[in-house]
């Protein structure tokens, strides 16, 4: 079975921009959401997510950005493709869940964008080839051994 690079790897990188989104709303939420007379930004445990969420983010632009230079030096293969999508899409959605826990109830609210994010990753997580698929497609990279049948 092969996986489609191309659109995978696009899928890939869509979840870097709905990763950032979803850290920014939350990032510009903390800082004006004031509980006990300060805003929730100035909390440990709010500050710890939004610290994770940065890192997660970055990691992912990284990753993104080395799948497109491999791509443009014609070295890309489809593990390489498969481990992009099952981790950004992954660090995603966590990102998206964490967002969505600092914005409290309004995080489930159409009001900001973060749910709409977290159900649009949840259908991510299945297009393009599940997480299952590519899941198979680096197993079969890493042993030579073909699983899919």
């Amino acid at each position: 079975m092969r996986s489609k690079p191309c659109s995978s790897a696009k899928a890939g990188t869509q979840a870097d921009s709905v990763t950032r989104a979803c850290f920014e709303a939350a990032l510009e939420y903390a800082k004006e959401r004031i509980v006990f007379g300060k805003p929730i930004s100035a909390y440990q445990l709010t500050q710890e997510k939004l610290a994770e969420m940065a890192l997660e983010l970055n990691r992912a632009s990284l990753v993104a950005l080395h799948l497109g230079r491999m791509k443009d030096q014609g070295t890309l293969r489809p593990e390489h493709v498969s481990l992009g999508k099952m981790g950004n899409v992954r660090g995603a959605l966590e990102v998206a869940r964490s967002a969505r826990t600092i914005l409290g109830a309004n995080g489930v609210t159409l009001e900001y964008p973060v749910i709409r994010h977290v159900n649009n990753l949840e259908s991510v997580l299945t297009y393009e080839g599940t997480h299952e698929v590519h899941t198979l497609v680096v197993g079969q990279a890493l042993t030579g051994e073909n699983a899919f049948r």
